[in-house]
């Protein structure tokens, strides 16, 4: 039986190919990048879509766009082959305004990722230069940290912890300000592995956690790492991370032994795969890959990882972007 509830495809009026879609906070909008510079925003009507907004501010391809929490205000950034990160601001209703422009970086800005929002108007930038940076909205202007090397010939993801540490909710809070938010992300590369960074008030800077993969050292694709997702933790016990590669290769890693994050859980499939993200409760995996599908997962009572499902919308075949 068909799913009434299902979306069908629609026509954006994108002159060129769509890269990236991602629906707002309440499921009602969603937002889309196109190799034609553009930016556009749809409300969703049933299954209806109204254009509302049309964003010109890039010189090339536009690579991702990510909202911001609601509770920051109507935000949207996006990023490009132009080297630019991109602050959006819903000013009036329907109104969108350029309200920021970073152009920090010497080549295309493959990823942008919004921070938890206890963590305020935070936003972290992955580049083909290598490098990654950290823009925040700090004293009625915002001010950048970085960008830092993070991965030799490129950066093509990045994804934020929880602000709620692993566990810290189901344990003694001895400290007078309670549960201690941490700033921590999570990169993917074309050298083919993982990074993970935290941000030392001591240093006051970012700093790789070298040791955090144990053996593997965050290297177990066999190609360039695409995506990467920090799953939802709600400040319970466990870090649970995805990953996904050219080499038709999806990755959970999760909490191993001294502390260190291992692989958990290896996808293997024929096709290249190239996005991973995570359900709002860190539970159910979905993973797209380059023959249309998409794969959903979850991890049983036992520990062990379900194959749910495979969607199949006979969409259009993804090419490779062009990055770098």
């Amino acid at each position: 039986m068909a799913d009434d509830s299902a979306m069908p495809p629609f026509d954006t009026g994108h002159e060129e190919m769509i890269h990236d879609a991602q629906l707002d906070y309440y499921g009602k909008r969603v937002a889309t990048a196109s190799s034609d510079r553009t930016i556009k925003i749809f409300e969703l009507q049933g299954k209806n879509q109204v254009e509302l907004a049309h964003l010109k501010g890039h010189t090339g391809p536009v690579w991702q766009v990510a909202w911001g929490h609601p509770s920051l205000g109507n935000l949207l950034a996006s990023c490009s082959y132009d080297r630019k990160v991109c602050i959006w601001q819903e000013v009036r209703k329907n109104q969108w305004q350029c309200i920021h422009t970073d152009n920090c970086h010497q080549a295309s800005v493959n990823s942008v990722a919004w921070a938890p929002h206890e963590l305020g108007r935070v936003l972290a930038c992955a580049s083909a230069d290598g490098t990654v940076s950290i823009i925040s909205y700090n004293d009625n202007r915002w001010v950048r940290e970085g960008p830092f090397p993070a991965h030799a010939g490129g950066v093509n993801a990045v994804s934020w912890a929880p602000a709620i540490p692993s566990g810290s909710l189901v344990l003694p809070q001895p400290q007078a300000g309670g549960v201690k938010l941490q700033k921590c992300i999570v990169t993917g590369g074309c050298d083919n592995k993982l990074k993970i960074w935290r941000f030392s008030l001591k240093t006051n800077q970012w700093d790789e956690e070298t040791k955090i993969f144990g053996k593997t050292n965050g290297q177990k694709h066999q190609g360039w790492v695409r995506d990467v997702a920090w799953a939802p933790s709600l400040g319970l016990p466990g870090n649970t991370i995805a990953s996904c590669s050219e080499d038709g290769m999806a990755i959970i890693w999760s909490d191993g032994k001294n502390g260190t994050i291992e692989p958990v859980k290896e996808i293997k499939r024929a096709e290249k795969m190239w996005r991973v993200s995570w359900s709002t409760m860190g539970n159910i995996l979905a993973i797209s890959m380059g023959n249309n599908t998409v794969s959903l997962w979850k991890e049983s009572v036992d520990g062990k990882w379900q194959d749910l499902a495979q969607c199949d919308e006979g969409l259009p075949n993804k090419k490779e972007q062009k990055m770098g």
